[in-house]
């Protein structure tokens, strides 16, 4: 099993992706709400993986995985959002992050399709 932290400010979403990933075999250890309370809880958690929205309310989600790569041991980062990839351009093929997922495909079959591709 793998443990995730979910990190989005919309709530419906969070607890469908907490859903989701359980349903695939993920323990979901943790919710937050924005980047900075997402950092806390990753670093006092350590899970295996995130699941990070790019637009939070206080920074962006690029800013987050940039600040959890530091972390040893660093989670491994699955970005996400509503918007569609090409609206971020560059910033997701070179970054601190495993890649990215937009969140109407979020399954735990579409992570460990990252980590196997990686």
């Amino acid at each position: 099993m793998s443990t995730i932290l979910i990190i989005d400010d919309d709530p419906r979403f969070r607890t469908q992706a907490c859903e989701v990933l359980e349903a695939d075999g993920f323990v979901v250890i943790g919710q937050a709400v924005d980047g900075a309370s997402g950092l806390e809880a990753a670093r006092s958690l350590r899970p295996d993986f995130v699941l990070l929205d790019i637009g939070l309310p206080d920074v962006q989600g690029f800013e987050v995985a940039r600040a959890l790569a530091l972390d040893r041991p660093a989670p491994l980062v699955v970005l996400t959002s509503s918007r569609d990839a090409r609206a971020y351009g560059r910033r997701l093929t070179n970054g601190h992050y495993l890649g990215f997922i937009p969140k109407e495909l979020i399954s735990g079959t579409a992570i460990r399709a990252l980590v196997d591709r990686g």
